[in-house]
């Protein structure tokens, strides 16, 4: 099964979505569905996604968890709880006590928009994601090089649970190859219970001048930290059309992974999100 662990749904006509306001993100700004990335799997070759929170909300997650049980492709829902909230524990179970809950694979929170590079260090937070290990779910890390050194300490805090870094930290390749984002990769990758999504690269470099030269140096850096069994493929889409096509984002990426060696490519397709997620 090829897998595409990192997509999302939305529709700024029914909800808001502050980080969608920047005028440069107007391409995006409508809504997109299951409808819209069916041809788009079939036609790459991909046979399941993974659906992603797009917004700080329980009603989204529980929107995403009936979209997953009508949406074959559908295989996971990682969604949002408040991890702050002494509940959380009872709502992370109530979610996957409703229609598609048994989708629910893991909980993501926007880290590197908040104040506080520290937060995920919270006492509250760090009780939120005991409460979500306990559920059997994994954590998805929404980080930039600002918060990796807190991330890099709570996967050492939960050495059972499992750590999904979305989109490799986000390097930041239109300016260049970075030391300091590198070496905090590398410290984090330490931890055996992190992955890495080789996601969202080609909308970290120039939208308009990318290819698949320019993202390999930070994918084969990902790939000597993480390892042939903790890398795994997320297109982003749609964000991704900022960039580019479905296409040209899968392309890229798997040829960039194919570079590394045809192992490498096949388990970031699908072995490794399986292993990650808990997936059947």
């Amino acid at each position: 099964m090829v897998i595409d662990a990192h997509q999302h749904f939305w529709d700024p006509a029914r909800a808001d979505y502050p980080w969608m306001e920047a005028p440069e993100l107007a391409p995006i700004r409508r809504a997109f569905g299951p409808a819209d990335l069916a041809p788009l799997l079939r036609a790459n070759g991909i046979d399941a996604s993974i659906l992603v929170q797009c917004r700080s909300s329980i009603e989204e997650t529980e929107e995403f968890l009936r979209v997953a049980a009508a949406t074959p492709f559908v295989i996971g829902v990682v969604g949002w709880a408040d991890l702050t909230d002494g509940a959380v524990d009872e709502t992370l179970a109530r979610l996957c006590g409703l229609p598609g809950g048994d989708r629910l694979v893991g909980i993501r929170h926007q880290v590197h928009d908040e104040s506080d590079p520290d937060w995920l260090l919270r006492e509250d937070v760090q009780r939120g994601l005991a409460a979500l290990f306990a559920q059997g779910l994994t954590y998805d890390l929404l980080v930039r090089t600002r918060e990796l050194p807190a991330a890099i300490a709570t996967a050492q805090a939960f050495p059972q649970g499992r750590f999904v870094l979305d989109h490799a930290a986000k390097p930041p390749i239109a300016e260049g190859f970075s030391r300091e984002w590198a070496d905090l990769v590398a410290a984090l990758a330490a931890s055996s219970n992190v992955w890495c999504k080789i996601s969202g690269l080609a909308t970290e470099a120039n939208w308009d001048d990318w290819d698949a030269e320019r993202l390999l140096p930070f994918v084969a850096h990902a790939a000597q930290c993480f390892g042939e069994d903790r890398l795994i493929f997320g297109s982003d889409w749609p964000v991704c059309l900022l960039a580019g096509s479905y296409g040209a984002i899968k392309g890229a990426i798997e040829a960039c992974l194919t570079k590394l060696g045809a192992q490498v490519r096949d388990k970031a397709f699908g072995a490794n999100a399986r292993r990650a997620y808990r997936l059947p």
